[in-house]
């Protein structure tokens, strides 16, 4: 278990943990001493031989009193992403391991929260039998952003037609919007800019408070650098004022923060520092 929020179970599942691509790629308005700004405040968290971002793509389990949640599923297997040739076609156990070390089975998980609708939150989403897409989880509703299922449906590419419109045509998602609540532990939290629809995941139990970055933050160093750029923001500057707002609360709340790609072991406080904020490892 990663942590426990009052009655709140927190268990990592993670699926890859490797680099990703270059500080310069992925920060394209952080200028060209970005590296060296990575490394100062992510100690280790440059791959030495190529230089890149080294991320871990991961979910988290929710075990609440009255449900068990999986917020975002990963990369998946078999999925068709051919412009990164290291989550094309994977075939891996590590995710599905990591919902054995949880204790739990698919047929187990009550609810699927994707965060927002990208390749590598919604990839478990599915799995492969006979040829045909199905929902891994069979008794789960799958949660989506609709304003995340409204682009991604008219673009139908493959992420849609094999990681969410086979749970759609299963009848088992259901669209939301910001503010949603799962039971009286957790709700959605606004943080467009990434997506359209983009979520975070707040947990409150037990006078405590947590959450789940989603891709709000993608990187420790946002901290200290919330104006910069991310590649895959689709609206970059609605995206810097969600991380701001998003960062000021959890500062003010005093709140453990999970970054759902943040360097291992992925779990802090954010303090306000100067203008800015301080991540703080709490692993």
């Amino acid at each position: 278990m990663l942590c426990k929020i009052g009655e709140v179970e927190v268990w990592r599942i993670l699926d890859i943990h490797a680099p990703f691509l270059t500080p310069e790629e992925l920060f394209p308005t952080a200028g060209p001493d970005v590296a060296r700004i990575v490394e100062e405040n992510v100690p280790g968290g440059l791959c030495p031989a190529s230089g890149r971002l080294i991320l871990p793509i991961q979910g988290f389990l929710l075990k609440t009193p009255s449900h068990v949640i999986l917020v975002d599923s990963c990369v998946g297997n078999d999925k068709t992403v051919p412009n990164l040739s290291d989550w094309h076609k994977r075939s891996d156990t590590r995710f599905m391991a990591s919902l054995t070390g949880a204790g739990i089975v698919v047929e187990d998980v009550d609810y699927v929260l994707c965060t927002h609708l990208h390749t590598d939150h919604v990839g478990w989403n599915t799995r492969l039998e006979d040829g045909r897409w199905t929902p891994t989880f069979p008794k789960a509703k799958y949660l989506m952003p609709a304003a995340d299922e409204s682009v991604q449906r008219v673009r139908d590419g493959d992420m849609y037609k094999e990681s969410v419109l086979p749970v759609i045509e299963a009848g088992q998602a259901e669209l939301v919007e910001a503010g949603h609540r799962l039971g009286d532990e957790v709700s959605l939290v606004p943080t467009p800019g990434h997506t359209p629809g983009h979520v975070s995941v707040r947990i409150e139990s037990g006078g405590r408070v947590a959450v789940i970055t989603g891709d709000a933050l993608h990187s420790s160093v946002q901290c200290r650098h919330p104006e910069w750029h991310f590649k895959f923001d689709v609206d970059a500057e609605r995206a810097v004022a969600s991380r701001r707002q998003l960062l000021e609360d959890a500062a003010e709340a005093d709140c453990t923060v999970l970054g759902s790609h943040f360097a291992l072991p992925s779990i802090g406080r954010v303090r306000a520092e100067k203008g800015a904020f301080r991540w703080d490892d709490q692993g």
